[in-house]
C-alpha cells in the first residue's frame, strides 16, 4: 500500500474515532510540507463532509483526485460527496473510474460504490458491489440492508425479503429493515409483523427517523388490514417528532416569484426532446415513466435533481436552498441565450445517463415548478404533469415515506401542509398551462389511464412524438429498475384499487377537505362515473 493510501485510512479511522483535531493538524504539517500531498486533501475533505460543509468537501476531495488520478479512495468520496449535492452525472462518472481502479477493494470501499451506484440510478451496477462487501462482511446489516434494497428496486422480491430478514437476525431493531419487509408486499391476518413494530416503535421513542419509519410501516399494515382510521392516527404519531424538527419551506412564496417569472419566446423546431414527468410524488408519475420507457426508443433516466442545480449555478445566488425566493429573483435576470445555455449543460450532463436511447425521461416530481425556465431551456422538450383526485393526491403524499435528506419534502408531516401544499401544485399548474403551448405542456388524469388505457397510452406517445408501440400497454412487464416508493406496483398490471382511497377513512380526513373546499378544489376530480 502507498502512502497515500495509507494517511487515508490513518484518516478516515481516526475520523471514525472524532478525532478530527489530531488528524486535521497532520494533514496540515503535510501540506505545508508538500502542497501535492493528495491524502492530506482527502483528509481534510473528510474533516468537511463530517462537519456537514459539503462544498469545502466537494472542493477538497476534487483536489485530491486531481493529484491523485489513480487512487480509489478519492474518486469514492468525489462521487459520494456529489450524491449529496445532486451532482448524479458526476458522481456517476467518478464512480465509474472508482469501480475500475477497486477491483481488489475492501468492503467499505465496495460497499460504498453500491451506494453511489444506487443513488445515481445503477442498481444493476450497484447488486454486484453489494455482494461483494456482504461476502467480505456477512455480519455487518447495513451492507445486507443496502443488498436487499437494490435488490427490491430491480424486482427481485424473494432475494430482497431474504436479505432484510437477514438483517433482523443480525440487529432486530433494524428499523429500515422492518419497514422495507412491510412495503415488499401485503399484510394480512396471518401475516403480519404489527406487534414487532409497535414494541420497536415504543422502544425506539427518541429517534425521530425510526419513529417515522416503524409508524409508517404500521399504517401499511393497518390500511392492508382495512383500519383505517387507525392507520390515520399511526401516521400522525410516525410523524410527530420529524414535525418539530421541521422546517417548512415557504412554497407560498416561491410559487408567486415562478409566477413572476418572464417567458422568453423561444423557437420549438429541432434540438433535444427530453420528455419531463412531473406532478406530485405518488400520483402516477412512475407509472407515466413505465408506459414511456416501454417504448423503444425512450430510456428513464430517473429521478434527476440535475435541472434544478443548473438553475441555481446559473442565478449564482448564495442562499443555501436550491430553490427559493432569492434564486427566482437572480434566475429573473438571466439572458433568453443564457437559459439556453443551460439547456444545452442538461443534455450534455444526461448523455452518460441515457445508455445509447434515442429519447430519455426525467422523472423529478418536483420538477413542476421549474416547468417555464425548463420550455425556455428546452424548447422541443415534453412536459408531462400528473394529476389525481385531490383528496386521494394528499392522502397520497401523507401516507407516503418520501425522503428525509430535502426540506423540500417535509410538507408531508402535516396533513394541513399537505393540503396547502396541493392548494399552491394546482395554481401554478394553471399558470403554466396559461402561458406554455399546449404542444409542450400535457395535463393527464392518473384516473383516466386506469379506466382507459389504450386511449391515454396513445394520447401519451403521440404528444411525445413517439409511434405507437404494444409494448407500451405492457409496462408492467418492463424489467429496468425502478428506485421510487412504487417499485412494487409498477411491477402488476393495472388495477383500480387505489382510487378513491380517501372515501374510506370515514370522515376522518375533514380537515384536509376542508382546506381544498376553501380554495375551490373539486374533491370529485377524476372521480366521476365513466360509462
Amino acid at each position: 500500500m502507498n502512502d497515500i493510501s495509507q494517511f487515508i485510512l490513518r484518516g478516515l479511522s481516526f475520523a471514525a474515532e472524532q478525532k478530527y483535531r489530531e488528524i486535521y493538524d497532520e494533514a496540515i504539517a503535510r501540506i505545508k510540507a508538500d502542497t501535492q500531498d493528495a491524502a492530506a486533501y482527502f483528509v481534510l475533505g473528510k474533516i468537511s463532509a463530517d462537519h456537514n460543509n459539503h462544498v469545502k468537501a466537494r472542493e477538497l476531495f476534487g483536489k485530491a483526485v486531481d493529484l491523485a488520478p489513480d487512487n480509489v479512495y478519492c474518486h469514492v468520496y468525489l462521487a459520494q460527496i456529489l450524491t449529496l449535492s445532486g451532482e448524479q452525472v458526476s458522481a456517476k462518472h467518478h464512480v465509474d473510474i472508482a469501480a475500475s481502479l477497486a477491483q481488489n477493494a475492501d468492503h467499505h470501499v465496495a460497499d460504498t460504490i453500491g451506494v453511489i451506484y444506487t443513488r445515481t440510478g445503477f442498481h444493476e451496477l450497484a447488486i454486484p458491489w453489494f455482494k461483494s462487501a456482504v461476502q467480505s462482511r456477512p455480519d455487518l446489516d447495513n451492507y445486507q440492508y443496502n443488498l436487499g434494497a437494490s435488490l427490491q428496486f430491480i424486482g427481485e422480491f424473494k432475494q430482497a425479503e431474504a436479505a432484510f430478514r437477514q438483517v433482523l437476525k443480525i440487529q432486530p431493531n433494524h428499523y429500515r429493515a422492518l419497514s422495507s419487509l412491510v412495503q415488499l408486499k401485503k399484510q394480512t391476518t396471518e401475516n403480519q409483523i404489527i406487534p414487532k413494530l409497535t414494541a420497536t416503535f415504543e422502544r425506539l421513542s427518541g429517534d425521530a427517523d425510526a419513529q417515522l419509519h416503524l409508524g409508517h410501516a404500521i399504517a401499511k399494515s393497518l390500511e392492508d388490514l382495512g383500519d383505517y382510521r387507525e392507520s390515520l392516527d399511526w401516521l400522525h404519531k410516525a410523524k410527530a417528532m420529524k414535525l418539530q424538527q421541521a422546517s417548512l419551506v415557504n412554497y407560498q412564496e416561491i410559487v408567486h416569484a415562478l409566477k413572476d417569472l418572464p417567458l422568453n419566446k423561444t423557437e420549438t423546431e429541432g434540438g433535444e426532446a427530453p420528455i419531463f414527468i412531473v406532478g406530485l410524488p405518488r400520483t402516477g408519475t412512475t407509472l407515466v415513466d413505465r408506459i414511456l420507457g416501454s417504448h423503444s426508443e425512450v430510456i428513464s433516466a430517473g429521478e434527476l435533481n440535475l435541472f434544478a442545480g443548473l438553475v441555481k449555478q446559473a442565478a449564482g445566488s448564495h442562499s443555501n436552498l436550491t430553490l427559493d425566493v432569492e434564486t427566482l429573483a437572480e434566475a429573473a435576470k438571466l439572458k433568453a441565450t443564457d437559459i439556453l445555455n443551460l439547456g444545452d449543460q442538461y443534455i450534455k450532463l444526461c448523455e452518460p445517463l441515457r445508455r445509447g436511447a434515442k429519447r430519455f425521461t426525467d422523472k423529478m416530481p418536483l420538477n413542476f415548478l421549474y416547468c417555464g425556465l425548463i420550455h425556455q431551456a428546452l424548447p422541443n422538450a415534453r412536459i408531462v404533469v400528473l394529476r389525481r383526485n385531490p383528496m386521494d393526491s394528499c392522502l397520497s403524499n401523507y401516507r407516503q415515506l418520501l425522503t428525509t435528506q430535502q426540506a423540500y419534502y417535509a410538507y408531508t408531516y402535516s396533513l394541513a401542509a399537505t393540503a396547502q401544499f396541493y392548494c399552491l401544485f394546482d395554481e401554478l399548474i394553471a399558470h403554466w398551462d396559461d402561458i406554455l403551448p399546449s404542444d409542450r405542456f400535457l395535463q393527464i388524469q392518473y384516473e383516466d389511464i386506469v379506466f382507459d388505457q389504450r386511449n391515454q397510452t396513445e394520447r401519451l406517445l403521440n404528444f411525445c412524438d413517439l409511434a405507437w408501440e404494444e409494448a407500451c400497454l405492457n409496462f408492467h412487464q418492463n424489467e429496468a429498475p425502478v428506485s421510487t416508493a412504487s417499485s412494487v406496483q409498477v411491477r402488476k398490471p393495472l388495477y383500480s384499487g387505489s382510487i378513491g382511497r380517501w372515501q374510506r377513512y370515514d370522515g376522518a380526513l375533514q380537515e384536509l377537505e376542508q382546506i381544498l373546499r376553501d380554495k375551490d378544489i373539486n374533491l370529485l376530480e377524476g372521480l366521476l362515473k365513466r360509462s
